[in-house]
């Protein structure tokens, strides 16, 4: 009678090649790791081709004035360039330069410029939870919002959620990047450039940023107090500035308009 052979526990059991016998041994499948980088990677480059298709060469093109600006200002052309880096916001940058033409203080640009942009904060909070994912660091989460301008909150908006969530972030940072480097570019282009460009034609860039905000936003409306949101703005703006003047005609349409369509779509959401 032959002895019964020694008991190998499954975990220990050496691989024979078979998958059952890999289940046992590997909890996860080996590359796990890399097929996660590669996803990553993916998801980023297209996230920076979404972006050259169309938004990064807009915000470029109405961005070269802030290289003229900084030349007025008696600027160097890295110091335009190093503006579109750290500030990342063309009226920010438009009040710094022009303030210091101004011969302003310090003091009251910085407060100026912080004025300014404390505008994009409510976009920020809106964005960032969005693009929020276990283990992310402070690091990650602070990049993202350097990044929120007013085409970056309307584009991640509109082209974020549909996404699956591991790949907002770098998808993200792919269309911001890629918005970034054009936008760099046409800064110091704008340097040298613009002040041998058509009155007219240099208008019509600065203009191109309105334009192509008011048209994503219509791409990105999905609710009815989305619309009636634009159709307040359109209608309040115009009268504000007639009634308030110029100062307060923005505030004014901003709170008296977004805060009737809020209570529209609230409105509507409880009739269904």
């Amino acid at each position: 009678m032959r002895p019964n052979p020694p008991h190998v526990s499954p975990r220990r059991r050496p691989a024979t090649g078979s998958g059952s016998a890999s289940a046992l041994v590997y909890k996860r499948p080996m590359g796990a790791g890399n097929t996660e980088t590669s996803s990553d990677r993916a998801a980023f480059w297209r996230g920076a081709r979404d972006a050259m298709i169309l938004t990064a060469w807009v915000l470029g093109f109405s961005i070269l004035g802030v290289g003229s600006l900084a030349r007025d200002a008696g600027f160097p052309a890295g110091a335009a360039v190093l503006s579109t880096i750290i500030m990342w916001a063309g009226p920010a940058q438009t009040i710094f330069f022009a303030s210091i033409a101004a011969g302003a203080s310090l003091p009251v640009v910085a407060f100026a410029v912080t004025l300014s942009s404390i505008r994009l904060l409510p976009m920020t909070m809106a964005i960032l939870p969005l693009l929020r994912r276990p283990g992310q660091g402070l690091a990650t989460q602070l990049g993202a919002a350097h990044f929120v301008a007013v085409t970056m909150w309307v584009e991640g908006l509109r082209r974020v959620p549909p996404l699956p969530a591991a790949e907002r972030v770098p998808y993200f940072f792919g269309f911001a990047n890629a918005c970034l480097v054009v936008c760099t570019i046409t800064t110091y282009v704008g340097y040298f450039l613009l002040g041998a460009l058509p009155l007219p034609l240099a208008a019509g860039l600065l203009f191109l940023t309105p334009v192509f905000f008011t048209v994503s936003l219509v791409a990105g409306a999905r609710s009815l107090s989305d619309w009636a949101a634009m159709a307040l703005g359109g209608i309040l703006a115009p009268l504000c500035n007639v009634l308030l003047g110029k100062d307060l005609d923005l505030l004014a349409a901003g709170l008296i308009g977004g805060t009737a369509a809020y209570l529209v779509g609230k409105t509507a959401g409880a009739r269904r």
